[in-house]
């Protein structure tokens, strides 16, 4: 049976990975984009996940843990699909969004997952609940944007 701190390590470490796959799919639209509106919020957004995850590791390593760089395999493999898709239809401003909103309904999802473990101690519990709050944010954001209005907190 894991311990309490490698649980906690655990629920981190995955959580993580999805902090990471938004970061370089973040990074990937900046270059994607030619929209200096749009290259500036995906700038910002990368950066803020890169303070996630250092974040997030910070308390990986408070708990005994190795730092996460990984992405997950699904991220992987979406990216991979996303540039063969671009290699063949092209990229568009519309697409960029789009794989972004799917990225953060994605980040929604992950960060929901580790609030579902009621073992997880107050203060990392804080810090998801602060995250997956700005992640809402940037979601609502990303769909204004694309002209779908405002996001319903229920849906994730």
């Amino acid at each position: 049976m894991a311990s309490y701190n490698e649980n906690v390590v655990d629920v981190l470490r995955e959580l993580t990975e999805f902090v990471n796959d938004g970061k370089l799919g973040y990074e990937k639209a900046v270059q994607e984009s030619e929209n200096s509106q749009y290259q500036a919020l995906y700038r910002e957004l990368s950066i803020q996940r890169s303070n996630f995850a250092q974040e997030l590791n910070r308390l990986i390593s408070q708990y005994g843990g190795k730092a996460e760089t990984d992405t997950t395999l699904k991220g992987k493999l979406y990216r991979q699909w996303m540039d063969v898709k671009a290699a063949i239809a092209g990229r568009d401003e519309d697409a960029i969004l789009d794989s972004n909103i799917y990225g953060e309904e994605w980040a929604l999802k992950a960060y929901n997952k580790a609030l579902d473990d009621s073992s997880l101690p107050q203060e990392v519990r804080s810090v998801i609940e602060r995250q997956r709050q700005a992640s809402q944010e940037a979601y609502a954001k990303l769909n204004q944007l694309k002209g779908r209005g405002s996001y319903q907190q229920g849906n994730f």
